[in-house]
């Protein structure tokens, strides 16, 4: 499953059916003067670079335009930061709301909203106003950016919109080998169409790749330390490049935790129990009132509903939408699953499984329309789908014998019944990867950083909590903010514990106390 909270509400929001999963935080009332940031380690100038050949990247100054209510720019980054060729270069898409204080502004504040492969300037363009406290927004700029291969970033280009919806509707839980085959033919198109579409990129599309690119941006916008706001797969890039630039980390929250150090299985097995979280919450609620479709407790329910996605795997459901004419199994998973990383689209899925029981796939279709950025009526809004493998299986790298994945559903189901498979086989396509994969799962520590905050949500279902804490534990300066909810990450979806600390941290420098808990 993909981890990425922000462009998943934005589509929920357009169905006018539920509020955006980033609510307005509250706002730091501390009434206190801001605190810009202060190294307790001598700092390069910003500007300075790594290498003398990537002197030029970070010497750059950026070109801002107005583009509608935001400001534009493009920044040139290397295609290989190892061996830097300006006729290979890559260009990132940048937008700015600049903060309302100028006079006492402390910085930029970048933001990812993860995937990977979510788009960080729809982000931005889609909810300024909702991300970070007021006075946040009051003193920093706020910066979003689409990392390389990703949007409007030379987006890498994998699948057809056809060929990408056979890939989503394939059964994700194979019954048999002609099943497994059938995924794993899938799986191939996937690697092949990225290998065949950008044979250089698909080499350089690793997080490490992208967070060198982030301390170009950094550079660029004239802030000597790195002041961050990640969210989900944004962790992990944000904790990466911390391990990179330790001395250049700023204010940093990482919210939603997918530590670096995990392998393929280890996310997959933990996307499958986070899952299993989200949905015995989601049917403890359902089951509260009178119009659950999926039984009378929650037992009862989770067995309902494993049947009805069993039931729709032998007889797909139709949707009304000529061109995915049919609800299949692997398209009612992810119509399930998007509603389940915001506890405020519960009731749409309960109708949406109310419908399904009378024989309509609508609502489902519309759903899992959401979680792929795919527009009704066909076509899909950025690269979500494809960039995700183009970036994990660089990072990730899994295995190519289809045994070892019957072996992950096996293990994983035994943990979590409902989502171990989907989770087992969605690696797939990793086994068949055609370029070489990068450095591999590591761990991070970011000796010698300032402080970094990580939050984690007790119930959340994609990143699950026990990771936030693995993160924070490995990290040499890190403190852990828990919330104690449903729903993917925490910062910004109307906890005013939670809101409160990080503006704080943000506005003030206050470090929350390690341990809090919300």
């Amino acid at each position: 499953m993909t981890t990425r909270p922000a462009a998943i509400s934005r589509a929920l929001s357009a169905m006018a059916a539920v509020t955006a999963l980033v609510l307005a935080s509250a706002a730091c009332t501390t009434g206190e003067p801001p605190v810009a940031a202060t190294s307790k380690s001598g700092l390069p100038a910003a500007t300075a670079a790594p290498t003398p050949a990537l002197a030029p990247y970070y010497s750059q100054r950026l070109d801002w335009q107005a583009c509608g209510s935001l400001e534009c720019a493009n920044l040139r980054v290397p295609l290989d930061h190892a061996a830097p060729d300006p006729a290979k270069d890559l260009s990132l898409k940048i937008v700015r709301v600049k903060a309302r204080d100028q006079a006492k502004r402390l910085g930029s504040l970048l933001v990812n909203p993860g995937g990977p492969g979510a788009s960080g300037v729809s982000y931005v363009r889609g909810g300024a106003q909702t991300i970070g406290g007021p006075e946040v927004r009051r003193y920093y700029d706020l910066i979003g950016f689409d990392p390389r291969g990703v949007a409007g970033s030379d987006p890498i280009d994998c699948l057809g919109d056809k060929a990408l919806d056979r890939y989503l509707s394939t059964d994700p839980t194979p019954d048999d080998a002609s099943e497994e085959q059938a995924l794993l033919t899938q799986a191939k198109a996937m690697a092949d169409g990225c290998a065949a579409d950008a044979p250089e990129l698909v080499k350089h599309l690793s997080t490490a790749d992208a967070a060198r690119d982030m301390d170009i941006l950094r550079a660029a916008v004239g802030d000597r330390q790195l002041n961050y706001l990640g969210k989900s797969y944004g962790t992990f890039l944000g904790s990466t490049y911390a391990d990179l630039f330790p001395q250049r980390v700023g204010r940093v929250v990482l919210d939603g935790v997918v530590p670096p150090d995990l392998t393929s299985a280890q996310l997959g097995e933990g996307q499958a129990r986070g899952f299993e979280i989200a949905t015995k919450a989601y049917l403890e609620d359902c089951v509260t009132g009178s119009d659950c479709p999926l039984g009378d407790t929650v037992e009862g329910a989770r067995k309902g509903l494993d049947q009805l996605f069993q039931q729709i795997d032998r007889q797909p459901l139709p949707t009304g939408d000529p061109s995915a004419p049919q609800l299949t199994e692997g398209w009612a998973r992810l119509g399930v699953a998007v509603a389940l990383y915001d506890q405020g689209a519960w009731g749409i899925l309960t109708d949406a499984l109310n419908q399904a029981r009378s024989g309509s796939g609508q609502s489902l279709m519309q759903l899992a329309d959401a979680y792929a950025d795919r527009r009704p009526g066909g076509g899909y809004d950025g690269n979500m789908m494809e960039s995700i493998f183009a970036v994990n299986c660089l990072d990730r790298p899994d295995s190519p014998d289809l045994s070892a994945y019957e072996t992950y559903a096996k293990d994983f189901s035994a943990k979590a019944p409902t989502w171990g498979a989907t989770l087992a086989w969605g690696a797939l396509p990793c086994g068949v990867w055609k370029a070489k994969a990068a450095g591999g799962p590591h761990k991070v520590r970011a000796p010698g950083s300032d402080p970094i905050v990580v939050v984690g949500t007790t119930r959340d279902p994609a990143t699950i909590y026990e990771w936030s804490a693995r993160l924070r534990d490995q990290l040499d300066n890190a403190v852990l903010v828990s919330f104690d909810g449903d729903g993917h990450t925490a910062y910004g979806r109307s906890n005013t514990c939670v809101d409160s600390a990080i503006d704080a941290y943000y506005v003030q420098g206050r470090v929350p106390k390690d341990g809090l808990r919300c």
